[in-house]
């Protein structure tokens, strides 16, 4: 692998570790918003805010990171998704803003009318991001994002069949991983109500999200021929293996093996981003700008990735140490 496939793949590694930490956190809101009124959903709230609470923010540093290795590592590329995409983004920008303060607002306030507002406004913001930024995936995935600045069509490049569809399987699927996370903390706190709650939930959610699947296998035939082609040909393998790990969810659901479950959840997850990954090599832009012709400077690279290995020694213990806290209820007391 040369220094831009590294660059590309730690920029990939981190648009996954997004996809299933702050994922969940946004599918976590899709079932706040679903909970019902004040009464009937307040225990389903208190789970979602327990478990969310302590993480949400520390999630988004993968985000973070995204945006920085894109700008750095492939300046090019950059330019042309943030001047074409720029509708979906912002859009997606307001959403994160507007939910973490409205979480943050809502635990922090006393009248009634205040915790609806502010609970409504995290719940639909939770479901407004993730779907723009499926939406985005959707664009640059199809090949509606071309090279150069503010060369695609700003409106079209996400408002077309393959970026709808991204857009609803970014919810149904981070609304799958929040339910199945969940039914474990549920099932860890010894709440059997909850517990049957959400595993219902997710049972329901994946079963949808398998039927957007085989639905979404028309819209990229008809609308995304040549991504179509590389998730049946060289992205078939990962597709499938997709599947069967989301099967394999919801028959270890009905079994209630909670833990393995909330792993194989993630690795249908996995499977099919590193699926859209193997289909699109390699090229960044879809047949128009590949990942060696986008790359900046060597030394650029090589610089960049030193700082992000160096970064990663301190940061990832640390984020390990907070989940490990947060699965052994020793952050419960604080939220």
């Amino acid at each position: 692998m040369s220094v831009a496939d590294w660059c590309a793949a730690v920029m990939f590694a981190a648009i996954t570790l997004y996809a299933l930490l702050a994922g969940a956190d946004f599918g976590a809101g899709v079932w706040d918003l679903l909970a019902g009124g004040d009464e009937r959903g307040r225990e389903q709230r208190g789970l979602i805010e327990a478990s969310i609470g302590p993480v949400w923010e520390a999630n988004h540093v993968w985000l973070i990171a995204v945006l920085v290795v894109l700008w750095t590592a492939f300046p090019p590329v950059f330019a042309a998704i943030m001047s074409t995409l720029y509708v979906p983004l912002t859009l997606a920008a307001v959403g994160i803003i507007l939910r973490g303060a409205a979480f943050a607002f809502r635990k922090a306030s006393d009248e009634l009318a205040w915790q609806r507002l502010f609970g409504a406004t995290f719940a639909a913001s939770s479901v407004l991001t993730p779907f723009m930024l499926g939406a985005v995936v959707g664009g640059v995935a199809s090949g509606r994002v071309p090279p150069g600045d503010a060369a695609g069509n700003v409106m079209q490049s996400w408002l077309n069949p393959t970026s709808i569809l991204g857009g609803v399987m970014a919810v149904v699927v981070c609304a799958f991983l929040a339910a199945a996370y969940l039914t474990r903390d549920a099932d860890r706190r010894g709440r059997a109500d909850l517990t049957r709650a959400f595993r219902d939930r997710a049972l329901a959610s994946g079963a949808l999200a398998g039927a957007v699947a085989i639905a979404g296998v028309f819209v990229l035939h008809a609308d995304a021929p040549d991504l179509f082609h590389g998730l049946t040909h060289r992205g078939a393998a990962l597709i499938a293996a997709s599947a069967v790990a989301g099967v394999a969810t919801l028959v270890l659901l009905v079994r209630g093996a909670f833990v393995i479950a909330r792993v194989a959840a993630a690795l249908a997850v996995v499977a099919v981003l590193f699926g859209w990954a193997a289909a699109q090599y390699p090229y960044m832009l879809e047949r128009s700008v590949k990942i060696a012709d986008a790359a900046g400077a060597r030394p650029t690279l090589v610089a960049m990735l030193s700082v992000l290995a160096a970064g990663a020694v301190v940061l990832v213990p640390l984020l390990v140490w907070l989940f490990v806290l947060l699965q052994r209820g020793m952050l419960a007391e604080e939220h």
